[in-house]
């Protein structure tokens, strides 16, 4: 059996290896999202995470377990993905600053015929920003890869007052959620060594 993360994502590459895996593929998914955008954000990340799932699985021996995830940023009903511009992400920072928000991450577990969608919710609150500190962030390049167009695990964490519930869920999936989900598909990730990969 092998174990695929079907993202390009370091930061989730980087919690997986902190949850134990140590051998795992990358294989991130490369078809075009498509989505409702009418839906809830929690809807919305869950199916996006369930559409990279079932498109890496697709390839994959049916022993392989497959984990997808897809974040947003939610703020004020409004759903902020990644920006496309220095542009896009000057917008979207002015519009989390001094405000709290909430950041989704759907998660999606599969292996054979089996699958699993859950989702992560954590309320952030941003400090009131300056434009000069907006446009100073920005000039990192930080902000570009990054749901809402910060990173809370770099310098983004210098505008973060405090968040309310799962951090690793900012950072782009849900360490706790996941892992109980694993445990559903007769993984533990507390006893998984190398050698059963």
């Amino acid at each position: 059996m092998a174990i695929i993360l079907a993202s390009q994502s370091p930061r989730r590459r980087q919690l997986l290896e902190q949850m134990g895996f140590t051998d795992f593929l990358v294989r991130p998914a490369k078809g075009e999202e498509i989505a409702d955008p009418n839906l809830d954000p929690w809807a919305l990340v869950e199916a996006l995470s369930r559409q990279k799932a079932l498109e890496i699985a697709a390839g994959a021996a049916p022993e392989d377990l497959i984990i997808a995830a897809d974040t947003v940023v939610s703020v004020e009903g409004k759903v902020l993905g990644k920006p496309h511009s220095t542009r896009q992400a000057q917008e979207m920072l002015t519009a989390l600053s001094g405000r709290e928000h909430t950041v989704y991450t759907g998660v999606t577990v599969c292996r054979g015929n089996e699958l699993l969608t859950e989702h992560e919710a954590t309320a952030v609150r941003f400090r009131l920003l300056t434009q000069e500190e907006i446009a100073a962030y920005i000039a990192t390049g930080e902000p570009m890869d990054k749901a809402g167009a910060y990173g809370i695990q770099g310098r983004g964490a210098l505008l973060v007052e405090g968040i309310s519930g799962d951090y690793f869920n900012v950072v782009g999936l849900p360490v706790c959620r996941l892992g109980r989900m694993l445990f559903q598909f007769g993984v533990d990730p507390l006893t998984w060594t190398k050698e059963k990969e």
